[in-house]
């Protein structure tokens, strides 16, 4: 069973960056779901695809799988430019572009 270690991303709900600066580590599905007839729902005997441990730093998660014999993929996180825009920026008077209403 593989795991996978990496830095959330922001939710598109989220306006800042809270909950992304954790690492997190989360075992892949050892086995695939099935759908049980009666209520048909998706479901899967394997409870160790449910935990996600949370750390706050990639040498602490990596020690963590190492220590516990973990098979292990480390994923960098990608780096994205903040946008620094003010909403009174849509009517100053130098803007470029023009109205649309």
């Amino acid at each position: 069973m593989i795991a996978r270690i990496f830095q959330p991303a922001k939710t598109a709900m989220q306006s800042g960056s809270a909950r992304t600066k954790e690492w997190i580590l989360q075992r892949e599905p050892a086995d695939a779901k099935s759908i049980d007839p009666l209520t048909g729902w998706s479901g899967s005997g394997d409870t160790d695809a449910q935990v996600e441990l949370a750390f706050d730093t990639r040498e602490e998660a990596v020690a963590y799988a190492e220590r516990n014999g973990i098979a292990y993929t480390v994923i960098e996180p990608q780096v994205r430019k903040p946008i620094r825009k003010a909403y009174a920026d849509n009517f100053k008077f130098g803007r470029i572009g023009s109205w649309t209403h």
